[in-house]
């Protein structure tokens, strides 16, 4: 089959490119220049977690490579209707976190607000991919209980919004919710995890810039990206825009067989990151979701990874390897214990 050119959706406005994305497998391979033929004992084009992907992201792959790593990010697999051992629907205990509809509690002085089960992309390893958001969303009410819940908790100082990408929220939901979280006195700092930076740069709106400016917490930004190649001039600018509206910006990843499980690869996706203005942060062992076992990277293979890739870039750009356990008061540290801690954290 000849390699078709992608043609990307010209409407600038992020909620039509969004309302434009491929949940098509068989379309998604044919843009890419590859036969569903050639696949079929690889790909899953019945799954009941359906395929979701923004043109600008689709952009960024290769064509006709049926590996290639943003691609294997969200295509979904055979290997997904696969039952694993030791794989749950719920591997990090959100279900037993929550407090009140909407609000989880698992680390002391944050919680997370749960702002819609709407997400700009579907990753295939995404450990809330079997998370109830019908029963779990606190949308319908505005949030209230949930405000209510962490203006009576004075401990709080940071809420988190994640679960699934609250940037899918319009300009005005979102500014109603962070003028409503501005006047409790006892919070500090905003969290915003989403992957639309990256995957949707167009996202990023004066209105929303308008937002974060106008919040006297401080914001912090945790984007997901796995992969060098996630980064271009697009996503550039916008981060940009976020650095320039007082917004700190982080990285977390998921350590991914076949998409970032080299040295090489993490290396260049720290470099990467960094020209955009954005630090490193977490660097996740798999979350153990049913569905994703075909991604999990062993830890000893992780921790070898972990040795070159500080012995190869300077420490700031070396992520925390962490696992997420339920139960636990925070992410809990993968390290060497036959490594010097001198050594470890490097310089």
């Amino acid at each position: 089959m000849p390699v078709q050119p992608i043609v990307i959706p010209t409407d600038t406005d992020w909620q039509q490119q969004l309302a434009n994305a491929v949940s098509d497998a068989v379309v998604l391979l044919r843009m890419l220049g590859l036969d569903l033929a050639w696949l079929s004992d690889r790909v899953d084009v019945e799954t009941p977690f359906r395929l979701r992907v923004p043109h600008t992201y689709i952009a960024r792959m290769r064509h006709g490579d049926p590996d290639d790593p943003l691609l294997l990010q969200v295509l979904p697999a055979r290997a997904e209707a696969i039952p694993s051992p030791g794989f749950s629907h719920d591997p990090v205990g959100d279900h037993d976190a929550s407090i009140t509809p909407g609000l989880l509690h698992k680390y002391r002085g944050r919680v997370l607000l749960l702002t819609t089960g709407a997400c700009g992309i579907h990753c295939r390893y995404c450990f809330c991919r079997h998370f109830p958001y019908a029963e779990a969303n606190p949308a319908r009410s505005h949030w209230q209980e949930a405000l209510a819940q962490i203006s009576a908790d004075t401990s709080i100082e940071e809420v988190i919004l994640s679960v699934g990408d609250p940037l899918s929220l319009s300009d005005a939901r979102l500014r109603e919710l962070s003028k409503a979280l501005d006047v409790i006195p006892h919070l500090r700092r905003l969290r915003i995890h989403s992957r639309l930076p990256v995957v949707l740069p167009a996202r990023i709106t004066p209105g929303l810039l308008q937002s974060l400016e106008a919040t006297r917490l401080q914001t912090v930004m945790v984007i997901h990206a796995n992969h060098a190649h996630e980064f271009d001039a697009e996503v550039d600018q916008a981060l940009d825009r976020l650095r320039k509206a007082g917004v700190t910006l982080l990285n977390q990843s998921v350590l991914l067989k076949g998409v970032n499980d080299s040295s090489d690869a993490l290396a260049a996706l720290s470099e990467r990151m960094f020209q955009s203005g954005v630090l490193p942060y977490y660097l996740h062992l798999l979350d153990r979701v049913q569905g994703a076992a075909h991604f999990e990277v062993p830890e000893a293979q992780a921790l070898a990874l972990m040795a070159e890739l500080r012995a190869c870039l300077p420490g700031y750009l070396v992520p925390r390897l962490v696992r997420e356990e339920t139960g636990k008061g925070s992410k809990t540290p993968i390290i060497d214990t036959g490594i010097e801690t001198g050594i470890d954290t490097g310089i």
